[in-house]
């Protein structure tokens, strides 16, 4: 079983620190740990893994860990905007907004 087979098989954010020999402030990653595992997962979708025996993919993804976990330890989910909904947040879909008052006043004229 590679290294990859054995991440897909880990349940827990904790289970990928230990198995990766990654640590960890426990703050941090109570706060921010679906964040890091998808920015790792984002990490590890930029490399192939062709090639190149187990000890070095295994250190390839500590290393991906480790950045991801930097990228929440130096700034907060909501500024990274790893998922839909918060990168959603920022880009206005909706046209401007409207006073409540000149939209009833309109509809009255």
């Amino acid at each position: 079983m590679t290294v990859l087979d054995q991440l897909r098989n880990l349940s827990s954010a904790e289970d990928f620190f230990s198995f990766l020999d990654v640590s960890c402030d426990p703050t941090v990653l109570n706060v921010a740990r679906l964040h890091i595992l998808k920015r790792m997962g984002e990490y590890l979708r930029q490399n192939t893994f062709e090639g190149i025996d187990e000890e070095t993919a295994r250190g390839e993804c500590r290393a991906r860990l480790e950045r991801a976990y930097g990228d929440f330890v130096a700034s907060t989910p909501i500024e990274q905007r790893v998922f839909k909904v918060l990168k959603d947040a920022v880009s206005s879909q909706s046209g401007p907004l409207v006073q409540i008052t000149s939209a009833t006043e309109e509809g009255q004229s």
